[in-house]
This record gives C-alpha cells, sequence and structure tokens, in this order.
C-alpha cells in the first residue's frame, strides 16, 4: 500500500468520524436543547405575563387611591420630594 493510499485512507476515516460526530451533535440538539430552550422561553414568557398583569393592576391600585384621596397623595409626594432633594445636595 502506497503512503498515497494511506493518507486517502485516513482522510476518509477523519471525514466519516466528523459526519458521525455532526449527527451525534444535530441529534443531541433536537432531543435536549431544543426542548429545554423552547420550555425556557415558555416559562419567561409567562413570567413576563405575570409581571405585566402585576405591574397594570398596581398602577390601576394606585391610581383609585390618587383619585379618592387626592390631598393625602399631594402630601406624600411632597413629603417624598423632599427628603429626595435633601440627599441629592
Amino acid at each position: 500500500m502506497a503512503v498515497s493510499d494511506k493518507v486517502k485512507d485516513a482522510a476518509q476515516d477523519t471525514q466519516e468520524q466528523l459526519q458521525s460526530l455532526r449527527a451525534q451533535v444535530e441529534q443531541l440538539l433536537n432531543e435536549r436543547v431544543t426542548p429545554a430552550l423552547a420550555d425556557a422561553a415558555g416559562k419567561a414568557e409567562s413570567a413576563v405575563t405575570s409581571a405585566r398583569d402585576l405591574t397594570n393592576t398596581q398602577v390601576k391600585n394606585v391610581s383609585e387611591q390618587v383619585r379618592g384621596q387626592p390631598l393625602i397623595a399631594i402630601a406624600i409626594s411632597a413629603v417624598v420630594g423632599y427628603f429626595l432633594g435633601r440627599i441629592a445636595r
């Protein structure tokens, strides 16, 4: 067997190993990584939806309290503004 035949055999063997490795990586991606990413995306979407709903509810509650007791809201805002102004100096 000539040296060129050995090189060709080694190259072919390497190519077969690369194809096998590529197939294993694709299988791993399809079986484990893709479903895990889809699950994580679903959980993140659910968390964002929950946070948005909670924020909207809190904004609505605060708005109702301000409308119901505007003088208290103004007083609280003035006190908070005063203390923030003192801290910022």
